[in-house]
């Protein structure tokens, strides 16, 4: 099973260790292109400030940010899995995962990334801001820009099993899975169901969205379930607790009581 996850805004700071290397990093296809855009990224945010908060969408309390990206070639680098912080890692909690399901976890877990195309957990890389959604001058919209990169490296690593898509629309964008992958992977979408004046009412909420989403990522993990299809999948989640209804590929995950 292969599991795509967004990466988070929140990310914590390495204080010591050595900076990335790009050759160490998962998925080798993918090196030239995130030299280009690491690349473009530090260049920009080395000479011109305002420009660059402009480019990356950043508010006032946040250029803090630019600099930060600036020094991304010799800023010590941390793993994945304890880089990226927020709702859906809070959830997913791989740092109190048992060792059979952290085993799992860097074996199966793909997180995308703007600057990083995708990272497994255990990828060294430093703190940095740059989201899917960015369009940089040179290497233009960033989701465009590693989707045929992406599309070139992920079937291999999605192999034959079960692939897993809990990412966000921005994220989901810089790959689609195509002919027999497609047919092996499970999108799943998070509803949470309320009853007002006696009508059910179904609704997106982006906080809860996040955390079931790491919920049912680490029930898998720690179950060691191994679903090849989106029909077993379902079969799994609802064993494990889980309310699902299933359109084809498409899982909508219901959630009534928000925590």
């Amino acid at each position: 099973m292969l599991v795509l996850l967004p990466p988070s805004e929140g990310k914590a700071t390495a204080v010591r260790g050595r900076p990335v290397a790009l050759e160490g990093l998962s998925l080798p296809g993918l090196g030239a292109a995130r030299a280009a855009v690491l690349d473009e990224l530090v260049a920009l945010c080395s000479s011109d400030e305002d420009k660059a908060a402009d480019v990356l969408g950043l508010s006032p309390g946040l250029r803090g940010e630019v600099a930060r990206n600036a020094a991304l070639r010799t800023a010590p680098a941390m793993p994945a899995g304890r880089l990226y912080t927020g709702v859906l890692y809070d959830a997913l909690g791989l740092a109190t995962l048992d060792a059979a399901a952290k085993r799992r976890a860097g074996q199966s877990v793909l997180v995308f990334s703007g600057l990083w195309g995708a990272v497994r957990l255990a990828d060294r890389i430093p703190a940095y801001r740059c989201s899917m959604a960015v369009r940089l001058p040179a290497a233009g919209g960033l989701a465009a820009y590693w989707k045929p990169h992406l599309e070139r490296v992920l079937p291999e690593a999605a192999g034959s099993g079960l692939v897993l898509d809990l990412r966000s629309s921005v994220y989901a964008g810089a790959w689609r899975p195509q002919g027999d992958v497609a047919r092996r992977t499970a999108t799943v979408r998070v509803l949470h169901v309320s009853v007002v004046d006696g009508v059910e009412r179904r609704s997106v909420v982006s906080h809860f969205n996040k955390a079931t989403k790491g919920r049912l990522a680490r029930a898998l993990l720690t179950s060691g379930a191994r679903p090849r299809t989106p029909a077993a999948l379902v079969a799994d989640l609802r064993d494990l607790g889980f309310t699902v209804e299933a359109e084809g590929s498409r899982l909508d995950v219901l959630v009534r009581d928000l925590h």
